[in-house]
């Protein structure tokens, strides 16, 4: 066991009470703030590390390194959105040229060997049919070089240099080494040549991948770098009549030929084109002749309807009947067709109902109780052709009796009843039980009256 001797200046420096522990001076509790969230106490903490003295009264106040003054006065939230600024403490990703610059130190070389680098393993995965692959290849180039363009906007300097020569010693000033260097002509051409090249290609993939909007997009932007580019035209071409905007293919097919008018490719597209345009106005066309001939149809029904004195009224909520409605037979354009009507018999003392989609105007009653007639819920066989009574419902409410043998059209043409939601409504009650039944529907009618 080693064993080292104590300096003489330990007792003076550490000073204990008798019973051996050290004694503590106690504070004045009072005026003591609130406790502070747990960033602003490291911040407090911090700062009594660091003293100065002020010139004014002498007094001990704290002194904060530089970096740390600056969050002296925030909040714990507004400390946080400092930190979330810098890559090292990012949780959350946001367009930040910092960033950038950091993530294309990964890949050795300048911008535009970067750039084209990812373009060629773009083409190595396009040429394999991985589509998606290849667009992400070409997305990475592009966003290197968008860097850059975003960089020379503000006339900052070469992001890559200017992030991997952080040692190096600041020229004194005045001098031309704090200007920000240019940029050789040269290769900024050569870079605006790949970023251009690059978007056409990921556009083929969006071709291909059948994202047509971002490839009418990656188009649009190569062509605001390059005017005359004709790949460009043909993608944007191809993208647009994909998406139905025939005006606005033709009109792309149309600039690229003019540069190129022999273009086997795009002479292509312009076939498609025509051929689409002439499928399109003969689909216009049959739409325009459906919708006048429907409007015909209907001018005729209103026309047959009236003349007939048949009245008819929709409510707000019609049912759900499929194709079945009202309509003038065999030709609803001609004025010697005859109307048919949708009818639903009801059998209120059962709460059954029966549909016939098609009840002419010359059919009587009878010819369909024929066939519908004996019902097979009927177990007692009141349900007959000759022992039931038949009823529709008046405009005012009341009930008119409707002859079997009579047909349709006297029935609707007396001018006291009418069709709701085209749908023709007769209710079929037992003889024996007619009477009955009629003095309850009156009651019923007459207390929804009082109400």
């Amino acid at each position: 066991m080693k064993i080292e001797e104590l300096s003489e200046e330990f007792d003076t420096s550490v000073k204990v009470s008798e019973d051996g522990h050290p004694q503590l001076q106690s504070q004045p509790n009072a005026n003591i703030p609130p406790p502070a969230d747990l960033l602003t106490q490291a911040m407090n903490a911090i700062s009594s590390q660091y003293t100065t003295t002020s010139a004014q009264d002498g007094t001990q106040t704290p002194s904060l390194p530089p970096g740390i003054a600056s969050m002296r006065d925030k909040t714990g939230p507004e400390i946080l959105a400092e930190l979330n600024k810098s890559p090292l403490f990012m949780t959350e990703l946001e367009e930040n040229d910092d960033l950038e610059a950091i993530r294309a130190l990964a890949y050795e070389g300048t911008p535009e060997e970067v750039a084209a680098g990812f373009k060629e393993r773009g083409n190595e995965c396009f040429a394999e049919k991985k589509w998606k692959d290849a667009k992400e290849f070409y997305t990475k180039g592009i966003q290197v070089l968008l860097l850059e363009v975003r960089k020379r906007q503000r006339g900052d300097s070469h992001p890559l240099a200017s992030t991997s020569n952080t040692d190096a010693t600041p020229a004194p000033a005045g001098s031309r080494e704090n200007e920000p260097p240019t940029m050789d002509p040269k290769e900024i051409k050569n870079e605006l040549s790949i970023l251009e090249t690059t978007l056409v290609n990921r556009a083929a993939c969006h071709l291909s991948l059948q994202n047509y909007r971002s490839a009418t997009l990656d188009c649009a932007h190569a062509l605001r770098l390059n005017p005359s580019n004709v790949k460009a035209f043909y993608r944007s071409a191809r993208a647009l009549l994909a998406l139905n905007k025939i005006a606005q293919a033709d009109d792309a097919c149309a600039r690229g030929l003019e540069l190129d008018p022999e273009n086997a490719a795009l002479k292509a597209v312009a076939q498609e084109i025509i051929k689409k345009n002439e499928q399109e106005t003969a689909k216009q066309k049959k739409e325009q002749e459906r919708v006048i001939r429907k409007r015909k149809e209907e001018m005729m029904l209103k026309t047959a309807l009236t003349a007939r004195g048949i009245k008819t009224r929709k409510t707000a909520q019609p049912p759900e009947m499929e194709d079945a409605c009202i309509a003038l037979v065999p030709d609803p354009l001609s004025p010697e067709s005859s109307l048919s009507f949708p009818a639903v018999l009801l059998y209120p003392l059962h709460l059954e109902s029966d549909f016939i989609k098609a009840f002419n105007e010359t059919e009587s009653l009878a010819l369909h109780l024929e066939y519908i007639l004996p019902l097979p819920w009927d177990q007692q066989r009141v349900y007959t052709p000759n022992g039931v009574e038949c009823y529709m419902e008046t405009i005012t409410g009341g009930l008119v009796k409707v002859g079997k043998k009579v047909p349709l059209l006297k029935v609707l043409g007396q001018g006291n009843v009418e069709i709701v939601d085209e749908v023709v409504r007769i209710f079929v009650v037992p003889k024996g039980r007619s009477e009955e039944w009629v003095a309850e529907f009156k009651r019923k009618k007459a207390a929804e009256k009082k109400t």
